[in-house]
């Protein structure tokens, strides 16, 4: 029987410029890494991943990771399917918080409260990949996000990085990487797949009616 693990590793650092209109021009890109009978795709949009497929105790290939059937729907979500969360994760009260005797207030996007980072947190950016490779000993991918001072009304500028990373014994990592670069910010990363854990008959049906199917994948 092959087992499956997921290894999360975490750096939370709490306390570059990026052009806004230049970011919202990138193109969509899909990235596999591979190793062995896993493999692992995941976009530049709010470097999501999209798919994880893994075999079964009899050797049967399924997606295990939910999401949807197209990119444009990744876009208008709610449920944050496979993607990096942040500046915060989870919710801010009120929309503000204080550092350092200043308040800052930002974006309110439920309610009178600020989930995931605002009503564009780093699940609805595009990242930039850095590195990539694609099978072969370290099959990996990198990338990086340079959120301004004043992005959803958090403070400083803040560099942020993940990487998935296929690791032997079927493990795969997940290492997020924050660094504010001029002022103290809070910053809580998660990873925000679903996981759909069942028999490799369920977790096929569930895939053909609700995943993105069709990915032209780049090398």
């Amino acid at each position: 029987m092959v087992k499956f693990s997921l290894v999360f590793c975490f750096l939370f650092i709490s306390a570059s410029f990026i052009d806004f209109t230049v970011a919202t021009k990138k193109s969509v890109g899909y990235y596999e890494i591979k190793k062995g009978d896993i493999s692992v795709t995941v976009t530049n949009y709010g470097a999501t991943i999209l798919s994880v497929k893994v075999p079964d105790n009899k050797g049967n290939i399924a997606d295990i990771a939910l999401g949807f059937r197209s990119i444009g729907q990744y876009t208008n979500d709610t449920t944050y399917f496979g993607a990096l969360v942040g500046r915060v994760a989870n919710r801010i009260s009120g929309a503000r918080f204080d550092i350092n005797g200043k308040t800052y207030k930002v974006f309110p996007n439920e309610g009178n409260n600020t989930l995931h980072g605002g009503h564009r947190g780093f699940g609805d950016v595009f990242w930039t990949v850095k590195n990539h490779q694609k099978d072969g000993h370290n099959p990996h991918i990198t990338l990086t996000y340079d959120s301004f001072d004043g992005e959803q009304g958090f403070s400083g500028d803040l560099s942020v990085s993940v990487t998935y990373k296929l690791m032997k014994y079927n493990k795969l990592a997940v290492i997020m990487e924050a660094k504010p670069l001029n002022k103290a910010t809070p910053v809580n990363l998660a990873q925000h797949t679903y996981w759909n854990l069942g028999d490799i008959t369920a977790a096929t049906s569930c895939k053909a009616k609700s995943k993105y199917l069709d990915l032209k994948l780049r090398q």
